[in-house]
């Protein structure tokens, strides 16, 4: 590749570092980094855009905050006028990525993958502007592959190479079986970056060994070979296991103002730097500002999560919500004040009912145990007053609040007096 770089103006060597700067910011790994930098400065020498490739794996549609910090950088590329290939695996996703699974992944119907492919447009519409992004699904080319062609494809990588792979690894250290088709699933999003001559690839740290099958397939078909950025993976509010529903310690895209406003309030302290990384587009100065006043005392971490707060439910609702969802909070967990609409649920029980029952009868805690725990922690309220016993016998009374944690709340309606 010629070297664009030395023919770049001053001017758009200025702008070659910024936009290096703030693509390469937040980012787990640049492989290898000199060629990205050298990729950007062909494309600002020929004004000519990057191609960026994400595939999408569309089994598990509903997108959550973690789920946004490679879409995030995504639009950091387009908003510097790069072109997104965003690739919905209709037919890779028929097989399913193995990555991190300990058994072998159910197959998806036609159906399914639609149906999930659908649902990704609509969310990923709140972070990409859809309108400028290359939309491709790899039945189009993958489903036209003979057994030939599939064969010469396989010949491309060793099974030592695919063995290297720790999810593959692991399964057969402990006797569960590796199925034939899935030492596919690599090759296929490798072949998709063949395609479409993408010229880098982004991905989760899990998708390392997926990513680099592009590079490797690119070089072997005679293409220029694609960049690869991996994006780390985003501990949920918890503060250690990455962040997932299934792990109740998400913030959804979809959550309502006061649940994402609060939910951020939330988040530990220690995470807060990483979430201004890799959840916003703050210019890079203003974070590395934000993460010094932390660090010297300037900024309290109450403030900088509310202004993290803010900035979230701005993104994905609009700057009204954000100053409402604000508000709310302020009035209802910093003055004590309950919120001005609480959701009602028709009492028919008996009037006097113990707290643990009560708790798990609203469903506001799954079991006795993780209701007695809660009271434990303090974090159980009648009518505002919190909760020390749970051998608490509670009369019911007609609008009484139960409140759990900060931000459940539950208004009691009497139907019935048994």
């Amino acid at each position: 590749m010629m070297n664009y770089i030395e023919v770049l103006t001053d001017k758009q060597l200025e702008a070659l570092e910024k936009q290096f700067e703030e693509l390469a910011s937040g980012v787990q790994e640049i492989l290898p980094v000199g060629e990205f930098k050298a990729k950007l400065a062909k494309s600002i020498a020929l004004g000519k855009p990057l191609k960026v490739k994400l595939g999408l794996d569309p089994s598990a549609p509903d997108v959550h905050l973690g789920h946004t910090v490679v879409l995030n950088k995504l639009q950091r590329f387009q908003a510097y006028g790069h072109r997104i290939q965003l690739i919905i695996g209709d037919f890779t996703g028929k097989i399913g990525d193995p990555t991190g699974k300990s058994e072998v992944r159910k197959q998806l119907t036609d159906e399914e993958v639609k149906r999930n492919a659908e649902t990704y447009f609509k969310q990923f519409g709140k972070v990409l502007n859809m309108d400028a992004v290359e939309l491709h699904y790899n039945s189009s080319w993958l489903s036209e592959l003979n057994f030939e062609d599939i064969v010469r494809l396989a010949g491309k990588i060793t099974v030592a190479r695919m063995l290297e792979r720790d999810d593959f690894e692991k399964r057969l250290a402990v006797g569960k079986p590796v199925s034939l088709h899935e030492f596919f699933y690599p090759l296929m999003q490798g072949y998709d970056s063949v395609v479409l001559e993408s010229d880098i690839e982004l991905g989760g740290t899990d998708q390392h060994f997926n990513v680099l099958m592009g590079r490797h397939l690119q070089e072997h078909y005679g293409k220029e070979k694609q960049v690869v950025i991996t994006m780390p993976l985003l501990e949920g509010l918890d503060g250690v296991e990455k962040m997932s529903k299934s792990k109740a310690n998400y913030i959804g895209i979809d959550d309502t103002p006061a649940d994402m406003y609060g939910k951020t309030m939330s988040i530990p302290d220690e995470l807060m730097v990483k979430y201004f990384k890799l959840l916003t587009n703050l210019p890079v100065e203003k974070i590395n500002d934000i993460e010094l006043s932390l660090n010297d005392g300037r900024l309290h971490p109450r403030d900088a999560k509310m202004l993290l707060g803010r900035i979230l439910v701005a993104m994905y609702h609009d700057h009204s919500a954000a100053e409402q969802a604000e508000s709310t909070f302020k009035s209802v967990f910093q003055k004590g004040i309950l919120p001005e609409i609480i959701p009602s649920v028709s009492w028919e029980g008996s009037l006097q009912i113990g707290i643990l029952d009560l708790l798990v009868e609203l469903k506001l805690q799954t079991s006795k145990s993780e209701a007695r725990k809660m009271i434990k922690n303090g974090g159980i309220r009648l009518n505002g007053e919190k909760v020390a016993d749970d051998n608490l016998l509670v009369t019911i009374e007609d609008g009484m609040v139960v409140q759990v944690g900060k931000r459940k709340f539950v208004e009691l309606k009497v139907n019935q007096i048994k």
